[in-house]
């Protein structure tokens, strides 16, 4: 395998050379974000952080991926079209985003981004506007679709939500954007904090939450909930929490997946804090080589019923490459799977503005894509 090969935390992870990598960095070191050292003051208070490293809720398997997960990304590197689709994937223009927020409507931009509208309010959910899910601007994974609108042209949000570290769930060109664009303030699992303090954000807007903690922008509340997944931007693994996410309005609630292998901790989250409105589930990116850390379709459709939400919006897919299926599987899997269960699924064109009370047709759009 490549000599001094360093491994990454960018969904599933990445392996790239030492030296040669090192320089290729788009933003120098800073891009990999706070030290653990740095992290571990702000970790070490949690009951969920032992022995230097958070933990999840649900023990994981002993399966050692180190070897697919070399072969995924050179085949990536050699530009093997496995997982890709086989045409240009279609974007949809937003209608009405300049207008006041809905009760309830939700923007997905591809992959996890989204844009939630909660009885007047808007949440912005793991915004990642770069090219590449990376540190780098050449290595790494690439968008299959440009983003569907410049992030200059978002409207104010009331809060930002980060599931977790990785690379394609916090992008830190994007973040450093947002925080000289916006005014709204960063909700954050514990430890992702340190990692915007040391690009500059300031402290006063970034609100870090364990698992079961909460806070709000006035009558809108922001949980953070527990997610089965771990965490890393370069060596070190799990100094920083991943969570999920409850979006609870007055009279309307979102739950976001963010990243995730199936837990039992979602019956306890749609006991909790349920019925949701709409639920915003992963269903990309999976392998039996790592079953505990990604969802598939078919738990995705278990884990939106055990949460208690009325429609399923799937996420983690499309956008990036990080797993060798097909790039449509996913989607089709989901569909046949909500269709046993008796599931509501929409699965809106990238871009798209959904409004769930309106209860759109289901529009194929993947279809020409994914055929060769």
């Amino acid at each position: 395998m490549l000599r001094g090969a360093l491994r990454l935390g960018v969904g599933t992870a990445t392996l790239l050379g030492g030296g040669w990598f090192l320089r290729a960095l788009h933003g120098g070191p800073a891009a990999l974000g706070a030290s653990p050292l740095e992290i571990h003051a702000v970790a070490h208070g949690s009951e969920n952080f032992r022995d230097g490293a958070f933990v999840n809720l649900d023990p994981g398997s002993t399966i050692d991926i180190n070897r697919e997960e070399q072969r995924i990304v050179l085949r990536e590197m050699l530009g093997v079209r496995t997982g890709r689709p086989a045409g240009a994937i279609p974007l949809a223009q937003p209608e009405g985003l300049g207008v006041a927020p809905a009760p309830l409507a939700v923007t997905w931009f591809g992959h996890s981004t989204a844009l939630l509208e909660i009885d007047g309010y808007r949440v912005l959910a793991d915004p990642v506007w770069s090219n590449r899910c990376s540190p780098s601007r050449t290595v790494g994974p690439e968008r299959m679709h440009r983003p569907p609108i410049p992030l200059e042209s978002l409207p104010a949000v009331d809060a930002i939500i980060i599931s977790h570290d990785h690379y394609d769930h916090l992008d830190v060109d994007t973040v450093l954007a947002l925080a000289r664009m916006q005014r709204a303030p960063f909700f954050v699992p514990l430890g992702v904090g340190c990692h915007l303090r040391s690009w500059g954000v300031s402290a006063r807007r970034i609100v870090e939450l364990d698992w079961g903690q909460s806070g709000a922008v006035d009558d809108l509340t922001l949980v953070c909930t527990p997610a089965r997944h771990f965490s890393g931007r370069f060596v070190s693994r799990n100094t920083t929490l991943w969570a999920s996410w409850v979006v609870a309005g007055p009279t309307h609630r979102a739950y976001f997946g963010g990243d995730t292998g199936y837990t039992k901790s979602f019956a306890d989250i749609g006991a909790e804090h349920g019925p949701f409105d709409l639920t915003l589930m992963p269903v990309g990116a999976y392998s039996t080589l790592w079953p505990d850390i990604h969802m598939n379709p078919e738990e995705a459709v278990r884990a939106h019923r055990d949460v208690n939400g009325r429609l399923l919006l799937p996420i983690h897919w499309c956008t990036f490459r990080l797993a060798p299926h097909p790039w449509a599987e996913p989607i089709e899997r989901l569909l046949d799977a909500a269709g046993d269960a008796g599931v509501d699924v929409v699965v809106p064109k990238p871009g798209y503005r959904l409004d769930p009370s309106k209860s759109p047709a289901l529009d194929a759009w993947w279809r020409p894509a994914a055929v060769p």
